[in-house]
């Protein structure tokens, strides 16, 4: 099958690795001025190995099979001015974090092309066209209506290492991710630890039990079949050098997802009549902390200018 990937960054850049050591043809979409940065070899370094693979490059969406959506939620809107027209793919699959975006990509190109996704990983571009996969596991899920063609896709991918399932529920899907990641994204950001310095504080990892709680409670309000006992503990057993990419946006001056990661739980939440104050202000120190950046990355281009 032809695939492409709108957004090749750490996981774009994985699953497309991936996806053509398989054997698969694979397009990476970029921006137009980023085209010439980009080598025709993609290098993947992973616990599933170290290879490099040929790869297309192209500034528009070709005409493919599937269409492997993997920006950031922030950078959705100008992605998709180079996916103008629907028609050319068979199935689009949004990696992105949290929920709203499903029915956005529905209205936009219809739903019965749209297949929501999730995937559990960390995965970082270092450079254009090199990818480091750090975590050990790689958990692919994706919604039961693109059994039929990406069933084979799946299992290509499975034996390279990851972990694919389909799901027939989309809320369970979606919600499964989002009270594990959104927990887990705001505390290691609010507290500027990695998930083993969590676990070893005693306060921080209270925040995080009951961040989950709170999510879990909100998801479970949505429909969807999710456990938080279950969370916290898939969390305990995390390796404890992770470090989520909201962390890593905030340190770096970029726009965290938080809109995308905690927005859901905040509008869900007074639909159901709960309560969610932790979540509140974890949200709340993650936006103080982006606000400080930008100040402190101001100053210094003041400085620099001055000088």
């Amino acid at each position: 099958m032809r695939h492409a990937i709108l957004g090749p960054g750490g996981v774009g850049g994985l699953i497309a690795a991936s996806l053509a050591e398989s054997g698969a043809t694979v397009a990476l979409v970029v921006r137009n001025e980023a085209i010439n940065q980009y080598p025709d070899e993609l290098k993947l370094e992973s616990p599933f190995g170290k290879f490099g693979v040929r790869v297309e490059r192209t500034t528009t969406v070709p005409a493919v099979d599937v269409l492997w959506i993997a920006v950031k939620a922030t950078q959705l809107d100008s992605a998709l001015d180079s996916f103008p027209n629907g028609n050319s793919v068979r199935a689009i699959i949004p990696l992105l974090n949290g929920i709203d975006h499903v029915a956005m990509l529905r209205l936009r190109y219809g739903a019965a092309r749209v297949v929501p996704a999730t995937i559990f990983v960390e995965s970082e571009r270092t450079a254009p066209g090199h990818i480091v996969h750090r975590s050990p596991f790689a958990r692919l899920n994706v919604s039961s209506i693109g059994r039929t063609l990406m069933q084979s896709t799946l299992e290509d991918l499975q034996k390279l290492g990851f972990t694919c399932q389909f799901v027939d529920d989309e809320q369970t899907l979606l919600w499964s991710k989002l009270v594990f990641l959104g927990p887990m994204a705001l505390v290691t950001t609010a507290a500027d630890k990695t998930s083993g310095e969590i676990a070893a504080d005693a306060t921080w990892r209270q925040e995080l039990e009951i961040c989950v709680r709170e999510a879990c409670a909100v998801a479970l309000a949505e429909g969807a079949k999710v456990d938080a006992d279950s969370v916290i503990s898939t969390i305990k057993s995390l390796p404890g050098n992770i470090r989520s990419s909201m962390q890593k946006d905030v340190e770096r001056g970029n726009r965290p997802e938080l809109d995308a990661i905690a927005g859901p739980i905040l509008r869900a939440a007074p639909r159901h009549n709960l309560d969610v104050p932790v979540t509140r202000r974890l949200v709340a120190e993650v936006e103080r902390k982006t606000n400080l950046r930008k100040k402190l990355a101001a100053t210094r281009e003041g400085s620099s200018f001055s000088e």
